[in-house]
């Protein structure tokens, strides 16, 4: 493991910057909690866990919305809240769907624009429950947190080895990261929080648009989101606006407007855009969303990896307006990662296990960077010589360029720990063929291996995959078992609560 970089010594907003003295208090306390380790969160803090489960009937992401909020009519308004959710408790807000939605309602937090899968539906239903009870705060700045200190515990970057081929049109690193040291321990299912840094070039663009002092570039690399300005940095930006037209567009944009440019846009994105709207640079950095870890699914099994970490990770980047936008946790794991530099991260426990009896059949459905936990389900059950059958659905675009892992699946079929491999490729053929296809067109094996008490797993996409497979097993079983489509929903429930149907969605 390489050792830490000592602590350097803590920065100080000048008294020549343009900033009055309640703003370069805030701003050199915030200095303070990032390099001189003020107090807060213990280093292996992790985000707020999973609240006990409750019996919420809109708690089901292949409901939609007019479905769940009708369930949740005449709830209180923190369930209504939560009904508005994609009900995925994918963890990408910094909180599940029930703790987001008490959060709202209590006003611990403002923004309602945090569920990435619910979109500006979810968006737009939240506020409108906020606003009928005058939930949601005036477009006002907001007060930043308090620094606590730094998340999770140093770990070192071992590689980032391409998995996809040079002809295909993603790229998904095998990443490999060393535990040595950090005190970290982790079970197949788990998922590891990764503390990654903005892209420092964005950084310097944003300082650039700004005029900003460099004393506050260690903010923006670590501490604040600048990829996704929220709602309330928009209104903020729009109440600064010296050009009416300009103010218009913002609200626009914060309001989720379909008609609102530039969509998709980062902060620098509104800066090029808005050049009268620049509000004091400390309001500005406190309506920024804080900067939350990035949580990636576990590939590897401590049994097979010891004092090791390995994940399967999508880089994310694409051009938009002339310049390309960067996945921030998975290009700082693909580009910027080295030996050289510890990263920060924890472990996410999570409800996504293997059966305890090992000799419990499971059926494994995760597409693309979907097969990690399965990749980690596998190298246990081999490993523990675990006697019950594996039956994994796995696809992507194309098989040549594609198949992920394909040398261990081959071998894991060859050797039979995999009693069936059921593969599906979108684009190898006139006929798009997806994992919820392979399902449909195996139902009666799949309700066979059901019937024999098998757990389903379910790991991958939450916008699409998640809810087609969802889809696929209800028709199983309204095929293979005579239900009624109301019995088929009931009967995937009581799946669920025998805890034999499981995903890991994000």
């Amino acid at each position: 493991m390489n050792a830490i970089s000592p602590i350097a010594p803590v920065p100080l907003i000048p008294e020549s910057a343009p900033f009055t003295p309640a703003q370069r208090a805030w701003l050199n306390g915030f200095l303070a909690g990032l390099y001189g380790g003020a107090e807060g969160a213990p280093a292996n803090a992790s985000p707020t866990p999973v609240p006990e489960a409750e019996d919420f009937p809109w708690h089901d992401p292949a409901l939609d919305l007019a479905e769940r909020m009708a369930l949740a009519e005449g709830k209180p308004k923190p369930r209504r809240l939560m009904a508005a959710m994609a009900q995925l408790d994918c963890g990408q807000c910094g909180y599940v769907c029930q703790t987001y939605a008490e959060a709202l309602a209590s006003g611990a937090e403002t923004s309602a624009s945090l569920c990435v899968p619910g979109g500006k539906p979810t968006s737009k239903a939240l506020k409108a429950l906020l606003s009928e009870a005058a939930i949601l705060a005036p477009a006002a700045p907001v007060a930043a947190p308090k620094p606590a200190g730094p998340i999770g515990e140093p770990i070192g970057f071992l590689a980032a080895t391409r998995l996809t081929g040079p002809a295909s049109a993603k790229d998904v690193r095998h990443v490999v990261l060393d535990l040595a040291g950090s005190g970290l321990a982790y079970q197949p299912g788990d998922s590891l929080g990764v503390v990654a840094e903005n892209d420092p070039a964005l950084v310097d663009a944003v300082m650039d648009a700004l005029g900003a002092d460099s004393a506050l570039r260690p903010v923006l690399l670590r501490e604040r989101d600048i990829a996704r300005p929220l709602d309330r940095t928009t209104d903020l930006l729009a109440g600064a606006a010296r050009d009416p037209k300009e103010a218009a567009m913002l609200r626009k944009l914060s309001d989720g407007d379909d008609d609102a440019e530039p969509k998709e846009a980062d902060l620098l994105d509104l800066l090029t855009a808005f050049p009268s709207a620049r509000p004091p640079i400390a309001d500005l950095i406190a309506s920024l969303p804080v900067l939350k870890p990035r949580l990636y699914s576990i590939a590897s099994s401590p049994l097979a990896a010891p004092g090791k970490v390995e994940l399967c990770v999508g880089v994310i980047r694409a051009e938009r307006r002339g310049r390309l936008r960067d996945g921030i946790a998975s290009c700082h794991l693909a580009f910027r990662a080295s030996p050289d530099q510890p990263l920060r991260a924890y472990i996410q426990p999570s409800h996504f296990r293997l059966p305890e009896n090992p000799g419990t059949p499971v059926i494994m459905i995760g597409p693309g960077t979907g097969i990690a936990p399965f990749r980690a389900f596998l190298q246990h059950r081999a490993a523990t010589g675990a006697r019950g059958r594996n039956w994994l659905f796995f696809g992507d675009q194309r098989s040549a360029t594609d198949f992920l892992f394909r040398p261990e699946i081959e071998a894991w079929r060859e050797e039979g720990l995999l009693t069936t491999l059921s593969l599906a490729w979108s684009r190898d053929g006139v006929q798009k063929v997806y994992v919820q296809d392979r399902m449909r067109e195996a139902a009666a094996d799949l309700w066979r291996w059901l019937q024999d008490g098998a757990h389903v797993y379910v790991c991958g996409d939450a916008s699409r995959m998640a809810k087609d497979v969802d889809t696929a097993l209800r028709q199983v079983a309204m095929q293979q078992g005579g239900m009624s489509a109301d019995q088929a929903r009931d009967w995937i429930v009581a799946l669920a609560r025998q805890h034999r149907y499981q995903r890991d969605v994000y």
